[in-house]
């Protein structure tokens, strides 16, 4: 079930949130939770019933291994470290088997020259979120840093239904006390009014303007000709933006849905296109995986207690993993080792005391990313480097034979092209489309700086509500002619 499609919008999510106070407000509290539970494991079984049994399963294992975690009287003879060990290796295997086996078995053949079969195992949804949100509770429970033990409660940490396809991913002490909360359990008008204004925010991003980016991306990733160098950077850049709304859009739905049962989710996303170095992009991109890399497997590394030159091995080791949790392949690799190289170099050149100027940072930044991206999209390497290589290719610059009418004038310069091709990816739609990109990621303030403003305002001014209408209703025009798409991040 998506977040944009009608059936979520109309039904699953109003018949929740109504079933759920109205249990609450007969003090039903434990069947209120009992139902948020059902709701969000119906919620995730729409996609696909054999997924149902993989999370309920790592659930209870991981909730035991929990709660043996914390047991502190002295009859428990189990070394805690040798079962934290177990229980991560045994949620790593879990996550290995089902995204990692037919990538090791392709390797294999590819290597050795024989032919074993492949598995052919459907990737189970959202099992990456799931599986590294509950690694970081049993370190949590391994510190001591987990307070309660209640399997229903800890069943709704872990399905919540608003960040469990995609996370964000989220932490047991953070989540916890605001499900436990008796002030969350009463329907609160001001944070159903925020939550849908964040909510709408988040559907017109999807539907109207990351889905339109996705057109011209898949066009240009899925082709198997030479592209010109326009159309290369319009390919790769429509990928760039699609990303972000995308990833941006599912955020702020998330949130919104959250803040409609009163839960505030963690930031995730913080206008990341507007970082001025590649560490401040990972401090406002997907902000919760950046913490789960930083905490449990930076740090444990050694993160930059022994020798910079160990720093720097820490900080490529962790983002090469951060690759490979994205997804089995190669261009994930290189994707990984393309951003942990961009972090030891950022962090020399910070410890050899050199300045940039703001916007020449910016712009290294940016198209550090929007090449980095390349190989994130692609199916291949060969057909990340196709693209890149024609990126950069100035014999084929061509253009459509409409932009060759609009350039006429510059011939007095001797400047010319070497040919003219007509093609979908790069009109002047197109280029309007990029413009608006850069235009609402570099200038307009996002969500959480919109919501910031909202909670400290006793009313929220007609303006926003009646913004809030048109993108929604803008956005549900828009969908009754399209199938709703899946968000990008649920492939990972």
């Amino acid at each position: 079930m998506l977040f944009n499609s009608f059936l979520f919008i109309f039904i699953f999510l109003p018949i929740t949130w109504f079933v759920y106070f109205y249990l609450n407000k007969k003090h039903l509290t434990e069947g209120s939770k009992g139902f948020l539970v059902l709701a969000s494991l119906f919620f995730y079984s729409w996609w696909n019933i054999a997924y149902f049994p993989i999370l309920v399963i790592s659930m209870l294992f991981n909730y035991t291994v929990g709660i043996s975690l914390t047991e502190k009287k002295k009859q428990i003879k189990i070394n805690k470290k040798v079962l934290l060990t177990f229980g991560i290796t045994a949620n790593v295997s879990l996550l290995a088997y089902f995204k990692y086996a037919d990538f090791l078995i392709e390797n294999i053949n590819t290597i050795s020259n024989i032919d074993m079969p492949l598995l052919n195992i459907a990737l189970p949804l959202a099992i990456s979120f799931f599986t590294f949100q509950q690694i970081a509770y049993l370190v949590d429970s391994y510190r001591g840093e987990t307070k309660e033990y209640d399997f229903l409660n800890y069943a709704n940490f872990v399905t919540f239904f608003p960040q469990l396809i995609a996370g964000p991913i989220v932490h047991h002490s953070e989540m916890m006390p605001q499900f436990a909360k008796i002030k969350n359990k009463t329907k609160n008008y001001h944070n159903v009014a925020l939550g849908l204004f964040i909510f709408s925010i988040g559907l017109f991003k999807k539907v109207v303007i990351a889905d339109t980016f996705a057109i011209w991306a898949n066009t240009g990733f899925g082709t198997g000709i030479r592209l010109s160098l326009f159309e290369a950077w319009g390919a790769s850049l429509s990928y760039t933006f699609q990303l972000y709304f995308d990833f941006s859009a599912y955020t702020d739905m998330a949130i919104g849905i959250a803040l409609l049962f009163n839960i505030r989710l963690p930031l995730n996303f913080n206008s990341p296109y507007k970082a001025t170095n590649i560490q401040d992009f990972w401090h406002r991109w997907h902000i919760t995986l950046s913490r789960f890399l930083k905490d449990y497997i930076y740090i444990p590394l050694g993160g930059n207690r022994k020798g910079e030159s160990r720093t720097y091995v820490n900080l490529f080791a962790t983002f090469v993993l951060g690759g490979i949790w994205h997804g089995a392949g190669w261009t994930f690799v290189v994707w990984g080792i393309l951003h942990g190289l961009a972090l030891v170099v950022h962090r020399a050149w910070k410890k050899l005391g050199f300045k940039m100027n703001v916007i020449l940072a910016w712009f290294i930044t940016f198209n550090f990313i929007n090449i980095a991206w390349v190989f994130f999209r692609a199916k291949e390497i060969e057909d990340a480097v196709r693209i890149i290589v024609a990126m950069f290719n100035i014999d084929r610059m061509a253009i459509s034979k409409n932009f060759a009418s609009y350039l006429h004038y510059i011939d007095i310069f001797d400047i010319g092209f070497k040919g003219v091709r007509f093609g979908p990816i790069m009109s002047i739609y197109t280029i309007m489309m990029i413009i608006l990109g850069f235009t609402v990621v570099l200038w307009f303030k996002n969500s959480n700086e919109l919501s910031i403003k909202f909670e400290k305002m006793k009313k929220i001014p007609i303006f926003w509500y009646l913004f809030s209408v048109i993108a929604l209703g803008s956005s549900l025009i828009v969908m009754s002619f399209q199938t709703g798409s899946d968000f990008l991040y649920f492939n990972f």
